[in-house]
């Protein structure tokens, strides 16, 4: 029994002995070495893809389509007839007030022989010419409005999308037709009103598209809208694609506008810099121990962070840094 205890006290005096000394070796961190390389400052914005010239057709009143061309991805001439409503109504109002006009025309036409014979008043024929000007004048307008039923191409170009079928009934607010060119294409970004003071005519703009995982997608910055969205606080900028560019009208992308870039410059990781009190430093890991070193830094990138002073090539630092980290902390660095 003696032996037992005396086994179990070693063996708890061991556990004490051992986790103390992991103590005493500090925690475990990760480290990266400074190394040389590429990096750029880039503003982040989302944007879609869109013809540098269309124009969309949508209808001026709520009515039943009758006649559709259904000519997507075919040519049109500017004033082509793409779609027509249901006029019924407003060609029966236009007849009827065409007959009123044809009496008053005739009516007109009488008085004028009375007024030879003495039958009839000066006064009599004036006011049915007066009528007849104001019948003239409401089909005027009746005709004018019947154009209101017809949706027609505001410019030559291609169809590029065409919505709605023959009964359908669109409100004012549905797009029926986009009509334009399929080249050239742009794209319009939403960049944080935040960023876009950085953001000027001429930088180049990385694009990606999930539907293109392996290609580098490249845009030009064409320009910036002067005005900016208050509700959702951001600007408009234009993005010109290459004529090869195999993104397509309407796709969404994210757009990466680069603002500056530097080459064959120190770097390391963003998460292992510490900012405090509008400082920036390290934790240089040195035989074992954490050394906390100040350094001064450039571009920062999404990932690496280019550090112009304060650390050598090929320094290893922690990352990513911690809250507890503190300088001549002892640690031990992961396998």
């Amino acid at each position: 029994m003696n032996w037992k205890k005396l086994l179990a006290g070693l063996l708890v005096l061991g556990g004490l002995g051992y986790g103390a000394s992991l103590w005493l070796r500090g925690p475990i961190v990760t480290v990266a070495s400074a190394q040389r390389g590429d990096v750029a400052e880039v503003v982040y914005a989302t944007g879609a893809v869109e013809p540098l010239t269309w124009s969309k057709v949508l209808p001026l009143l709520r009515a039943r389509i009758v006649e559709h061309c259904r000519c997507e991805g075919q040519f049109v001439q500017k004033g082509q007839v793409l779609a027509k409503l249901d006029d019924t109504a407003a060609q029966a109002e236009l007849a009827q007030v065409q007959t009123k006009r044809d009496f008053a025309e005739s009516d007109v036409r009488r008085l004028a022989n009375l007024i030879a014979t003495g039958a009839t008043t000066r006064l009599t024929l004036e006011r049915a010419e007066t009528e007849l000007r104001q019948l003239d004048s409401q089909i005027a307008a009746l005709r004018a409005r019947l154009t209101d039923y017809l949706l027609v191409a505001p410019k030559e170009g291609i169809v590029l999308r065409a919505d709605g079928q023959v009964g359908d009934i669109p409100v004012t607010t549905d797009v029926l037709f986009w009509v334009g060119q399929p080249k050239p294409l742009q794209v319009i970004a939403d960049v944080n009103e935040e960023d876009i003071a950085k953001v000027v005519v001429g930088q180049t703009a990385l694009l990606r598209n999930d539907g293109f995982p392996n290609g580098t997608l490249r845009a030009t910055v064409s320009s910036i809208t002067p005005k900016g969205d208050p509700v959702t606080k951001t600007f408009r900028a234009y993005l010109a694609l290459p004529e090869e560019s195999p993104l397509r009208i309407g796709m969404s992308v994210e757009a990466n506008i680069i603002i500056r870039e530097k080459r064959a410059v120190l770097l390391v990781p963003a998460e292992a810099i510490r900012n405090a009190g509008g400082k920036a430093s390290v934790f240089a890991v040195e035989n074992g121990k954490l050394k906390q070193m100040p350094v001064e830094t450039g571009i920062r990138g999404s990932r690496l962070v280019e550090v112009t002073s304060g650390l050598a090539e090929g320094g290893v630092v922690a990352s990513p840094v911690k809250a507890e980290f503190r300088d001549g902390q002892s640690v031990r660095v992961a396998r």
